[in-house]
């Protein structure tokens, strides 16, 4: 007992060092390159021409119809066969990257068309351009719906980070199977890493939560 509470201890502090010198920064880097990736993709999806639609509809569908770990390998492992090198870190920050902007393409897209078909008119009927009225009017109001999901999709990104390791990006779950391997206790230290991933991830919701308190009560006044 007395060696299981050590290894316990001892191991703690290196794997959430994991969560907040890699696992954190990975899942933010990414995430902020996804939304703006997003952004082009939902603007594109609502464009009126047909090219531009039809090319964003087809990159939502093969991101959101592939597996993550898929997409992982095909940016570490398949740009190599074809000459294109890159660094485990930049590849899990691109793979997490295209995958980010596929799915919270649909999500800004659907905020957008939130808002009342009214809001656009009463811009045009002030003089503003169809630019001027997304960047003013629009998609302020479609930051506030779309919210919920984005901070969803972001708790989840943490999690899925995981799957870096498999790539040798060093953060938290890589550092749980190194000390897993040396010392054999695989249920103990993986245990350890779910309940490392499970704090994180209850802060990150309530930090959500309190955004959207935020946003409600701007909101009400």
């Amino acid at each position: 007992m007395n060696e299981t509470w050590e290894l316990f201890a001892s191991s703690f502090w290196p794997i959430a060092s994991g969560a907040i010198t890699g696992t954190i920064p990975l899942a933010i880097v990414s995430f902020v390159i996804g939304l703006v990736l997003a952004l082009v993709l939902a603007l594109m999806r609502l464009s009126r021409h047909a090219w531009a639609a039809g090319t964003a509809r087809a990159y939502i569908s093969l991101v959101r119809g592939t597996p993550l770990l898929v997409q992982l390998f095909l940016v570490f492992f398949g740009l190599p066969s074809v000459g294109v090198v890159i660094d485990p870190w930049p590849s899990a920050i691109a793979a997490f990257s295209i995958n980010v902007g596929g799915y919270a393409a649909e999500v800004i897209r659907a905020a957008i068309l939130s808002v009342p078909k009214g809001q656009w008119e009463a811009a045009y009927m002030i003089g503003m351009s169809r630019r001027l009225a997304l960047r003013r009017i629009i998609l302020p109001q479609a930051a506030r719906v779309s919210v919920p999901p984005l901070s969803n999709t972001f708790i989840s990104l943490v999690k899925d980070t995981s799957l870096a390791s498999v790539v040798l990006v060093t953060e938290l779950f890589r550092n749980a199977q190194e000390i897993a391997a040396f010392s054999g206790e695989f249920m103990l230290v993986y245990l350890e890493a779910a309940l490392v991933y499970w704090v994180v991830c209850l802060v990150l919701s309530a930090g959500q939560t309190r955004i959207e308190t935020r946003l409600d009560r701007y909101v009400a006044h």
